[in-house]
């Protein structure tokens, strides 16, 4: 009864929106090459479509978490799972346009693909749904006002297990569901639903977070002003990182161990930009895979990190340094995307493990580091800047990756082998100095 009051009153209503909004994101994964091939595109259409949302959400997610230090989480997330229910109908939409040819191309560089009307409304699709697409920032800082010292990792180590189960189910319900008669409009259809039940969750479940926002009670959409009405109230806490009022991306880079933390978030999004380019490539040219042959792919990799984020991060919170799970994480990456680059089922198997448990480990105690920087009124603005430096990263390793891998073919995952020890590096280069610092320290205080 403990458990089910704590998950009530607390992170369950978060974790529920976040795996809500994973799954409709990550049913179109496996089917997207399908969809933008059958439209017309190829392999460097499919890496430029990919990079529209981290392009676009460059832009709005620093906007979107600003906007929600001032009004609140509860309110922007409506906005940004809006802005995903309006894409998803676009997608739709493209579903029934007759396929125009608005021009064609046929160069070394580029390959070979033909420009539909259908497939500049998917453009158009991911355009909008990344510029309203800081959802993910705005839940980590949610999660990170809730939860206190003892919970922490405990509490985004269930937020990863939430977005690994997103993606368990989402590869393998679009797989079984592109195979119907209605083909990849299926799943679009189920995304859209989905992105509508989770406006509805935010609505009627989620409690604003922020205790620097006060509500005023206008939850009801009358008016687009009275939606934005909050008052502010001054925040008195025990922690002394309350003074810190950052709030531009220069003011934010000052504040301790975030230049480490940025670079550590865009050199990890630029190794996984790499492989979701090729990935899909890979899958369906050099494999012959199908689209449910994929998902169940994807779907394996996200049981392993439930796992791993789930039970195991839940029994080693506060036993094992966040720092320590991020250095070990990076070196089974690392093994796995050199694996990644041997086209054997059963290396890719095997290279699937190492990636989920790599990924499981790390990821959920990065965001718990990044979210003991700052304080209430700078976390949205932290995570939302993360965010940005993530999208800057997948803009250039989703493009750069389908075009490597026309050029590369599987070797292009060794190179975001060689990013993750990079990452290693700069991790084990950090906890070298900060020890070293705190030795100097203590040996001033004990010869004062």
């Amino acid at each position: 009864m403990k458990i089910i009051k704590f998950f009530n009153a607390t992170i369950f209503p978060i974790l529920l929106v976040n795996f809500i909004g994973i799954l409709g994101y990550s049913i179109v994964i496996p089917i997207l090459i399908f969809i933008v091939v059958d439209l017309g595109g190829n392999g460097f259409i499919y890496g430029i479509l990919g990079a529209m949302y981290p392009f676009f959400q460059l832009i709005g997610a620093p906007v979107l978490g600003k906007l929600s230090d001032r009004i609140g989480r509860k309110k922007v997330l409506m906005i940004s799972q809006a802005g995903t229910f309006i894409a998803w109908l676009l997608f739709l939409l493209a579903f029934i346009l007759p396929k125009t040819t608005l021009w064609s191309s046929d160069a070394d560089f580029t390959g070979s693909y033909i420009m539909t009307l259908p497939l500049i409304l998917l453009f158009v699709a991911r355009i909008f749904d990344g510029f309203t697409g800081g959802n993910v920032s705005v839940a980590n800082a949610y999660l990170s006002d809730i939860s206190t010292d003892d919970d922490r990792d405990k509490n985004f180590g269930m937020m990863g297990a939430s977005t690994s189960l997103g993606f368990v189910l989402g590869p393998a319900v679009a797989g079984i569901l592109a195979s119907t008669f209605l083909g990849e409009a299926l799943p679009i259809i189920l995304a859209a639903m989905i992105s509508l039940i989770a406006i509805i969750v935010i609505t009627l479940k989620l409690h604003e977070s922020n205790p620097c926002v006060v509500d005023t009670g206008s939850s009801g959409l009358t008016s687009f002003r009275r939606f934005f009405q909050v008052e502010h109230k001054d925040c008195y806490t025990d922690d002394i990182k309350s003074e810190v009022k950052a709030n531009t991306f220069l003011e934010i880079l000052k504040l301790d161990q975030i230049p480490l933390l940025y670079a550590i978030y865009f050199l990890t999004f630029l190794a996984f930009s790499l492989f979701y380019a090729g990935l899909p490539i890979y899958a369906s040219t050099i494999l012959k895979w199908s689209s449910i042959e994929l998902g169940v792919f994807l779907a394996y990799s996200s049981v392993i990190m439930i796992l791993v984020q789930g039970p195991l991060l839940s029994y080693l919170s506060g036993k094992v340094s966040n720092i320590l799970f991020v250095a070990v994480g990076t070196i089974f990456l690392a093994i796995s995307f050199y694996a990644l680059s041997f086209p054997n089922i059963i290396v890719m198997y095997v290279a699937n493990t190492l990636l989920s448990l790599g990924n499981g480990l790390m990821w959920p105690n990065f965001l718990s580091l990044l979210s003991k920087t700052g304080n209430h009124q700078t976390q949205g603005t932290i995570q939302g800047y993360g965010n940005s430096i993530g999208s800057c990263a997948s803009i250039f390793g989703l493009i750069l990756g389908g075009v490597l891998f026309e050029n590369l073919q599987t070797q292009v995952f060794s190179i975001g082998a060689v990013i993750f020890l990079l990452i290693f590096i700069l991790v084990l280069v950090n906890y070298l100095k900060n020890k070293k610092n705190l030795r100097s320290e203590q040996h001033r205080v004990e010869t004062a």
